[in-house]
């Protein structure tokens, strides 16, 4: 594949088949109780059948560094407590992949145990084999191969701790997938802003634009392969398409030449044939959508005021966005050529940058009120709000593609600093990642192929 991991046919039936879980075995994580009684799991270092050299480092390296990423992705979840390796009584040599000593596991009240192997195969490629167990019934819950290349081992890492978690909460991962943001520099009156793209643990850092032009409102494509954003490029506030592969950057334009005002606040819509955005005519905003094949833009909204942050929903068949033209800042639902517009936010406070979840029943958005922004949660019609975040300035949710976790970003009062934090459902388990420089505007990517 083009991003890294190769999932091929399974080299060796023992390594690489995926096995289906007892039916004795019950082993579950409650992925409604956060971070109230996170499960213990051991994460010893992957073995290795024979030591020996690739481009990334030893397989005995990299058997460390693979069971460090998995354990730190599980742990950020908060429904899993990686157990400190300094404690562990017992190796796992490349024999007890398959056989595991569960009494020494039991020892140290593992509940659940990951490992596995890591080899080299005859073309330089890796192969990163998993095994997830039930410690207390001794059973295995499931195993999976991934093969690579050498410098593709975090995926694989990535994709195993999904794997696991996947098997013991019943959701899909989010492990192995990457964040686009904004990264901000410099003084308040003259902030340098840069596309920057990384994994969603922080690794594999890299900016995509150089600084020269302010962007805002990075969001990916379906497909993960094209970005679109708002640049000033120019000096003038326009959307514009980033292509991952080729870095080539476009002016998004219809199909009439340009258009006549500024456009911002894009979001693909589900496909990725076509997108949503906010255009300023004549002192009005309004939402509109344009096919990307034959660039034919539809408007959407025409009531007075300012229209824009629109998000569709999983299936496109609605958009939720915000609008003030009942005097406050609000969020509306509407169908997806526009009909059947209405609001569904009526609690104290304005509400902004509603984000449609992967899952389709929940919207998060921005809660500004009582000198605070807050990041918060509602059901698709409005009823059920409940609020996640309690600091000072939190805004701009983007979700995890399983629906379960938040980004957004946090600005510090007093100093202006900003930050990428994460959320998930419960409100419990916020967790800061690391940026190299102030940070907003994050996106999610889907799941990576």
């Amino acid at each position: 594949m083009k991003l890294g991991i190769q999932m091929r046919k399974f080299v060796a039936a023992a390594l690489l088949a995926f096995i289906a879980v007892p039916a004795a075995a019950v082993l579950r994580v409650d992925i409604n109780s956060g971070i109230a009684a996170p499960m213990p799991i051991a994460v010893p270092a992957f073995a290795t059948p024979a030591p020996a050299p690739t481009a990334a480092g030893s397989t005995g390296d990299l058997g460390r560094q693979v069971a460090a990423v998995i354990a730190a992705d599980l742990g950020s979840s908060g429904l899993f407590k990686p157990l400190d390796p300094a404690a562990f009584t017992t190796t796992v040599g490349y024999g007890d992949v398959t056989k595991p000593n569960f009494g020494a596991w039991r020892t140290l009240a593992a509940q659940a145990l990951l490992t596995g192997a890591v080899s080299v195969n005859p073309d330089g490629n890796i192969t990163v084999a998993c095994y997830a167990y039930d410690v207390f019934t001794s059973e295995e819950l499931a195993r999976q191969g991934f093969v690579t290349t050498a410098a593709g081992w975090r995926r694989a890492a990535h994709k195993c701790a999904d794997l696991v978690y996947s098997r013991l909460t019943g959701e899909t991962g989010y492990f192995d997938t990457r964040i686009v943001y904004v990264s901000e520099t410099g003084p308040r009156t003259k902030r340098i802003k840069l596309l920057a793209l990384m994994d969603q643990d922080g690794a594999n850092h890299r900016f995509l634009t150089n600084g020269q032009n302010l962007v805002l409102t990075p969001r990916f494509a379906p497909d993960d392969q094209t970005i679109t954003y708002m640049s000033y490029a120019d000096n003038r506030p326009r959307i514009w398409l980033y292509t991952l592969g080729s870095g080539v950057q476009t002016a998004l334009r219809p199909a009439s030449g340009d258009f006549p005002s500024m456009t911002f606040a894009p979001r693909f819509m589900p496909g990725g044939g076509s997108m949503v955005f906010s255009m300023s005519v004549g002192g009005n905003t309004d939402v509109y959508r344009i096919d990307l094949a034959s660039r034919k833009v539809t408007r959407l909204t025409s009531a007075p005021g300012i229209d824009t942050a629109p998000s569709p929903s999983p299936d496109g068949s609605r958009i939720v966005f915000e609008s003030d033209r009942g005097g406050t800042q609000q969020l509306y639902v509407m169908n997806a050529d526009g009909s059947g517009q209405q609001r569904i936010s009526f609690g104290e406070g304005r509400y902004g940058t509603p984000v449609w979840s992967p899952r389709g029943d929940t919207i998060a958005f921005t809660k500004i009120g009582g000198g605070q922004f807050r990041i918060g949660i509602m059901k698709t019609d409005g009823s059920g709000e409940r609020l996640l975040t309690s600091s000072w300035q939190d805004e701009g949710p983007t979700w995890a593609p399983n629906g379960r976790v938040i980004m957004f970003f946090r600005t510090a009062q007093g100093s202006g600093a900003t930050a990428l934090w994460t959320v998930d459902l419960s409100g419990q388990n916020e967790r800061k990642l690391k940026t190299p420089l102030d940070a907003s505007d994050p996106a999610w990517s889907p799941l990576l192929p």
